[in-house]
Protein backbone atom coordinates (compact mmCIF):
# COMPACT_ATOMS: atom_id res chain seq x y z
CA UNK A 1 0.00 0.00 0.00
CA UNK A 2 1.15 3.52 -0.78
CA UNK A 3 2.63 5.20 2.36
CA UNK A 4 0.75 8.45 1.67
CA UNK A 5 -2.52 6.57 1.28
CA UNK A 6 -1.84 4.70 4.51
CA UNK A 7 -1.14 8.01 6.28
CA UNK A 8 -4.39 9.41 4.89
CA UNK A 9 -6.41 6.44 6.15
CA UNK A 10 -4.82 6.68 9.61
CA UNK A 11 -5.64 10.38 9.70
CA UNK A 12 -9.20 9.68 8.56
CA UNK A 13 -9.67 7.05 11.28
CA UNK A 14 -8.19 9.36 13.92
CA UNK A 15 -10.52 12.18 12.89
CA UNK A 16 -13.49 9.80 13.06
CA UNK A 17 -12.52 8.70 16.58
CA UNK A 18 -11.99 12.33 17.61
CA UNK A 19 -15.37 13.29 16.14
CA UNK A 20 -17.21 10.54 17.98
CA UNK A 21 -15.44 11.47 21.23
CA UNK A 22 -16.36 15.11 20.69
CA UNK A 23 -19.99 14.19 20.11
CA UNK A 24 -20.12 12.13 23.30
CA UNK A 25 -18.38 14.89 25.26
CA UNK A 26 -20.74 17.55 23.98
CA UNK A 27 -23.67 15.30 24.85
CA UNK A 28 -22.53 15.18 28.47
CA UNK A 29 -22.24 18.97 28.53
CA UNK A 30 -25.87 19.34 27.45
CA UNK A 31 -25.30 20.62 23.90
CA UNK A 32 -28.26 19.74 21.64
CA UNK A 33 -27.69 16.75 19.39
CA UNK A 34 -28.15 18.66 16.13
CA UNK A 35 -25.37 21.11 17.04
CA UNK A 36 -22.99 18.31 18.02
CA UNK A 37 -23.80 16.35 14.82
CA UNK A 38 -23.14 19.52 12.78
CA UNK A 39 -19.77 20.02 14.48
CA UNK A 40 -18.80 16.38 14.00
CA UNK A 41 -19.73 16.46 10.31
CA UNK A 42 -17.84 19.71 9.81
CA UNK A 43 -14.72 18.24 11.42
CA UNK A 44 -15.01 14.97 9.54
CA UNK A 45 -15.37 16.80 6.19
CA UNK A 46 -13.10 19.82 6.67
CA UNK A 47 -10.04 18.15 8.19
CA UNK A 48 -9.38 15.81 5.22
CA UNK A 49 -9.96 18.75 2.85
CA UNK A 50 -7.40 20.84 4.74
CA UNK A 51 -4.96 17.94 4.72
CA UNK A 52 -5.42 17.48 0.98
CA UNK A 53 -4.94 21.20 0.27
CA UNK A 54 -1.75 21.25 2.34
CA UNK A 55 -0.42 18.17 0.54
CA UNK A 56 -1.25 19.59 -2.90
CA UNK A 57 0.37 22.95 -2.10
CA UNK A 58 3.53 21.21 -0.90
CA UNK A 59 3.74 19.40 -4.24
CA UNK A 60 3.36 22.71 -6.07
CA UNK A 61 0.30 21.83 -8.12
CA UNK A 62 -2.35 23.69 -6.13
CA UNK A 63 -3.33 27.02 -7.66
CA UNK A 64 -4.82 28.66 -4.60
CA UNK A 65 -6.86 31.83 -4.89
CA UNK A 66 -4.62 33.74 -7.29
CA UNK A 67 -5.00 31.31 -10.17
CA UNK A 68 -1.29 31.36 -10.96
CA UNK A 69 0.53 28.08 -10.72
CA UNK A 70 2.48 25.59 -12.68
CA UNK A 71 0.03 22.70 -12.64
CA UNK A 72 -3.50 21.95 -13.67
CA UNK A 73 -5.48 22.88 -16.71
CA UNK A 74 -5.93 20.93 -19.88
CA UNK A 75 -6.69 17.25 -20.13
CA UNK A 76 -5.67 15.55 -16.86
CA UNK A 77 -3.41 18.50 -16.01
CA UNK A 78 -1.29 18.18 -19.14
CA UNK A 79 -2.17 21.53 -20.69
CA UNK A 80 0.67 23.49 -19.12
CA UNK A 81 3.55 21.17 -19.92
CA UNK A 82 6.39 22.84 -21.73
CA UNK A 83 7.09 19.97 -24.12
CA UNK A 84 3.54 19.62 -25.46
CA UNK A 85 4.31 21.16 -28.85
CA UNK A 86 1.28 19.71 -30.61
CA UNK A 87 0.11 16.23 -31.43
CA UNK A 88 2.68 13.62 -32.30
CA UNK A 89 1.84 10.37 -34.03
CA UNK A 90 3.20 6.85 -33.57
CA UNK A 91 3.43 4.54 -36.56
CA UNK A 92 1.64 1.24 -35.92
CA UNK A 93 3.99 -0.66 -38.25
CA UNK A 94 7.47 0.44 -37.11
CA UNK A 95 6.62 2.31 -33.86
CA UNK A 96 8.30 5.51 -35.08
CA UNK A 97 7.20 8.86 -33.57
CA UNK A 98 6.60 11.61 -36.11
CA UNK A 99 4.57 14.80 -36.63
CA UNK A 100 1.90 13.65 -39.04
CA UNK A 101 1.10 12.43 -42.52
CA UNK A 102 2.75 9.18 -43.53
CA UNK A 103 5.61 7.67 -41.55
CA UNK A 104 8.99 8.98 -42.74
CA UNK A 105 10.68 5.66 -41.92
CA UNK A 106 8.40 3.09 -43.57
CA UNK A 107 5.83 5.20 -45.48
CA UNK A 108 2.81 3.66 -43.70
CA UNK A 109 -0.27 5.78 -43.02
CA UNK A 110 -1.46 3.60 -40.11
CA UNK A 111 -0.79 5.66 -37.01
CA UNK A 112 -2.18 6.59 -33.61
CA UNK A 113 -2.07 9.94 -31.82
CA UNK A 114 0.40 10.31 -28.94
CA UNK A 115 -0.30 13.25 -26.64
Amino acid sequence: MNPQLKKYYVFLGASLIFSIGLQIGLGYLGVPWYISIGLVMAIFILLPMIMRRRQMSSMGSYRGDSGSGSGGGGFFGMGSQGNSGGVRYVCLVCNNKHKGGSCPRCGSKMQRADF
